[in-house]
């Protein structure tokens, strides 16, 4: 054991305790060596003995002297060493009034070389139980030599032999304990540290933090994490999914936990009304927000139960950012375009038809074509521009969706030579929702389109069917049996000119989306996991038209 000087503020404090504790049992025991040496066993009543009754009432004294000094804390060698001569000097009075090591009082001095073992440094230590040694021994000596008797003097050395082997023990263990408190207190000073980084970083970092049970249970989320989500600065101990708007989040979460593997998920949380939540689980009630998240298990053994994280990245920030770029591109191109390429594209349309009235080779004829082919689609590329640079003012109407939906299916097949039961329409019951009939058809036709060119055209492969979201509102839902579009042409879909066909522009559906946000309404591709979705997987991708209002 070190000097107190030497040792950390905690170590001190706990060395002041265990004193305290030791002057406290020191009283106990004076007590009860008061009553001990004061009974007669065999008259059966107290008689005192007035050497061994005024010895222990002077030690029940001084050890109450000894707790009050201990509690000022100063010179804490001192007062040990004081308090382990005064112990020494009792006991020693106290065993030879009773008669020396028949006695049995020598056990007695086990309390203050123990104290002095865990409290004291090893020399002091040494030395308490030197003295014990040298006094049992000598007094054992003393009476062989003055009164001639069979003085118990192996037992005296024994007993002696045992008090040195116990205190350098006790001395040793007690200096290790000390020694891994201060580790301990060290380790808890710098984890303490590394938890206030950890919060600071967490609560700058960008990306969504939350830290989820497995069933469910939100525990703590980092200020990002509640951005994304909605949530209150407090909100905690509520379960995903006992509010309705985080359906796709609680979906990913049991899909990941069915099939580790698949560690990435990309859902959108739309916007819904106060109420919709858990208790005090506040709702996004701005704009959809589309997450990527990544599920991570905490590996903490079995101590507590299980313990996952999710990490979410709001990706719309990304896309908005790539939108405004290329709109700021295409708002300089809209200016010039109907002059600097309009005019010079009807001028080689008409050239081509000319041409094609004279040429009827094969070799010709295929040209011809391949340049009529161009001119049409950089024509119709100028048109959805000029479209976009108009910005119409919607004529927002009632529409009757079974009605509109059964009307639209029959145009779709008719051009595209389709069976009738290739496409399939859901119920969508006698509600109308409010929207421009002839926006409603273009984003409808574009998104058949689409659907049309990686549909396996089996019966069936095309699905247009309603349903309601979170907070209630109606849903179109537009989705086929092809491979699905990738997460990384997920993140560009709907920005302008990003098209992964060589046949197409790369505005249908940027232009579909500006339709539906012009009526009020939102477009989106969504993953949602379906037991039920077409083809082998059950993450299934579709494009979903939210309507604002219905009639």
């Amino acid at each position: 054991m070190t000097s107190s000087r030497r040792l950390s503020a905690e170590a001190r404090a706990t060395l002041w305790r265990s004193l305290q504790t030791f002057t406290i049992t020191r009283i106990l025991i004076a007590l009860v060596l008061l009553l001990y040496l004061s009974f007669d066993v065999a008259g059966g009543y107290l008689r005192p003995v007035p050497a061994t009754t005024d010895t222990c009432i002077v030690y029940a004294c001084a050890a109450l002297m000894f707790a009050l000094a201990a509690r000022w804390q100063r010179n804490f060698l001192l007062q040990l060493g004081l308090q382990i001569g005064i112990d020494l000097l009792v006991i020693s009075l106290l065993y030879l009034s009773a008669g020396g090591m028949r006695s049995g009082l020598g056990i007695l001095y086990l309390f203050p070389l123990a104290g002095a073992a865990i409290l004291a440094p090893l020399v002091l230590a040494l030395f308490s139980a030197s003295v014990a040694t040298l006094f049992l021994v000598g007094q054992s000596a003393w009476q062989l030599v003055q009164d001639g008797r069979d003085a118990p003097l192996m037992q005296a050395g024994l007993l002696g032999a045992a008090l040195l082997a116990g205190v350098l023990m006790v001395n040793r263990l007690a200096a290790r304990l000390l020694g891994q408190e201060a580790l301990a207190a060290q380790r808890g000073a710098d984890l303490g540290v590394q938890q206030a980084i950890n919060r600071i970083v967490i609560a700058d970092v960008g990306d969504g933090i939350l830290v989820v049970g497995d069933d469910g249970t939100v525990f703590t989320g980092n200020p990002a994490a509640r951005r994304m989500l909605g949530l209150h600065d407090d909100a905690a101990g509520f379960y995903l999914h006992a509010a309705p708007a985080f359906e796709p989040v609680t979906s990913a979460f049991g899909a990941w936990r069915t099939t580790p593997s698949n560690d990435t998920a990309y859902v959108t949380v739309k916007p819904y009304r106060e109420g919709d939540g858990a208790g005090d689980v506040a709702g996004r009630r701005d704009q959809p927000v589309h997450l990527k998240l990544h599920f991570t298990r905490v590996d903490a053994g079995t101590q507590i139960g299980g313990r996952s994280v999710i990490f979410m990245q709001d990706i719309s920030a990304i896309e908005d950012q790539a939108q405004q770029l290329k709109l700021a591109s295409m708002g300089r191109l809209t200016a010039s375009i109907a002059h600097e390429v309009r005019n010079p594209l009807s001028a080689i349309g008409h050239a081509t038809a000319l041409l094609a009235e004279d040429l009827h080779g094969k070799a010709e004829v295929r040209l011809l074509k391949i340049v009529s082919d161009n001119v049409a689609r950089v024509n119709r590329m100028v048109e959805d521009i000029l479209q976009l640079s108009r910005k119409a003012q919607p004529n927002s109407e009632p529409v009757a969706l079974a009605a509109y939906l059964e009307q639209l299916k029959a145009e779709f097949c008719e051009i595209h030579g389709l069976a009738d039961d290739i496409v399939y329409l859901g119920d969508p019951g006698a509600g109308t929702v409010r929207f421009d009939p002839l926006h409603l058809h273009e984003v409808l036709l574009n998104l058949l389109n689409n659907a049309a060119r990686y549909a396996s055209r089996t019966p069936g492969s095309i699905r247009v069917f309603p349903a309601r979201d979170a907070a209630g509102r109606r849903e179109l839902h537009v989705q086929d049996d092809g491979p699905g579009i990738t997460p990384e042409v997920r993140a560009h879909l709907f920005e302008p000119f990003y098209t992964t066909s060589s046949k197409g522009t790369g505005l249908g559906l940027y232009l579909a989306r500006e339709l539906c946000l012009n009526n009020d309404a939102k477009l989106d591709y969504e993953y949602r996991f379906d037991p039920s979705a077409l083809g082998p997987r059950k993450a299934s991708g579709r494009f979903v038209i939210t309507f604002a209002s219905e009639t």
